[in-house]
């Protein structure tokens, strides 16, 4: 049975901070700062996006095969011309509004970084209507060359956006 890579980068993260006696309470010392730093880029380019603009996305993802996409329009993309795709797909549908994060949880072992948070706020569905956001979302961050990159993105469904 093949393992999608956000699984293994999830088990992987796991054993690390178990590792380091992040289960007993004590959490491994990290760039908390930088990865929260990282979760405000994404949401300001996913704004961007809802303006039409694709291009800050690709600021903020890793350019790797093993990124991960689960949107809220439902599907699976892996490794980034897949994902770089999508993102100008809905930068296309110009869905307008802006989404935030809320309650967002850092989870942090080395040089990996899981965030949990809610994303709230408001789009527009084919119909011109506005849509209240309020979802569930995973981010999985890894540092490369000194910068936190998002490799894995996860989120609840959607209606408004699937087929």
């Amino acid at each position: 049975m093949k393992i999608p890579s956000v699984l293994m980068t999830v088990l992987a993260l796991a054993a690390v901070a178990t590792a380091s006696g992040a289960h007993r309470g004590n959490p491994p010392p990290g760039d908390e700062k930088g990865v929260r730093g990282a979760v405000a880029h994404f949401y300001t380019a996913l704004d961007a996006l809802f303006r039409g603009d694709a291009a800050p996305m690709s600021a903020v993802w890793s350019h790797a095969d093993d990124v991960t996409y689960m949107g809220p329009g439902g599907g699976l993309e892996s490794g980034w011309k897949a994902v770089e795709q999508t993102w100008k797909a809905q930068a296309a549908l110009k869905l307008g509004g802006k989404v935030e994060p809320t309650d967002v949880r850092v989870t942090m072992g080395g040089e990996m970084a899981i965030t949990s948070n809610y994303e709230k706020g408001e789009n527009t569905n084919a119909k011109g209507e506005t849509q209240q956001v309020s979802i569930r979302a995973t981010n999985v961050f890894r540092k490369e060359k000194g910068a936190w990159k998002m490799v894995g993105h996860h989120t609840d469904i959607l209606p408004y956006l699937t087929p």
